[in-house]
């Protein structure tokens, strides 16, 4: 019992560690040039000086949108290891994580519309900037924390505390 819930604490540090890279990170957007945009901040390489150059992003309704569910996801997910750690050491012999996994099914749910506002309306969001580039690396560790988080939302539904 013990290797699961070291196994399971270990996933959800896993899935922190991907969602505040993910959230925090500069490269949800890139360009050409080594240029790149996340969802705070528009930054450009600057070769003379060799130095990024930050502004803030757009206005755009569905950049705003990625960025609270993000942080909304944030939120759930440490929430819901504060939920695992106080059930963890209260709960009674028998008990399930129901609190601790339906916080981390909502987790899940909270990085997939992200994810998915960002790809479906990633030409609105990007409307100044020049056309081509790709996405970065933290919109594939969104969309990787998004399965982590469900399988462990999952796995807190079924876990029962022994002693």
């Amino acid at each position: 019992m013990s290797l699961l819930l070291l196994v399971v604490s270990a996933l959800h540090i896993l899935i922190l560690i991907l969602l505040f890279v993910a959230t925090l990170d500069k490269s949800w957007w890139t360009l050409p040039g080594k240029e790149s945009l996340n969802l705070w901040h528009d930054c450009t390489w600057n070769s003379d000086n060799k130095t990024w150059a930050c502004s803030n992003v757009s206005e755009n309704g569905w950049l705003k949108a990625v960025q609270v569910l993000m942080v909304l996801s944030l939120i759930l997910c440490c929430l819901s290891f504060i939920l695992f750690m106080f059930q963890l050491y209260t709960m009674r012999r028998g008990g399930l994580f129901y609190a601790t996994g339906l916080c981390q099914l909502c987790t899940s749910v909270a990085v997939f519309s992200g994810a998915l506002i960002y790809a479906i309306h990633a030409k609105e969001i990007l409307a100044e900037r020049p056309q081509g580039g790709n996405f970065g690396y933290c919109f594939a560790l969104a969309w990787v924390a998004f399965p982590l988080a469900l399988a462990s939302g999952v796995i807190y539904i079924h876990l029962r505390k022994r002693e």
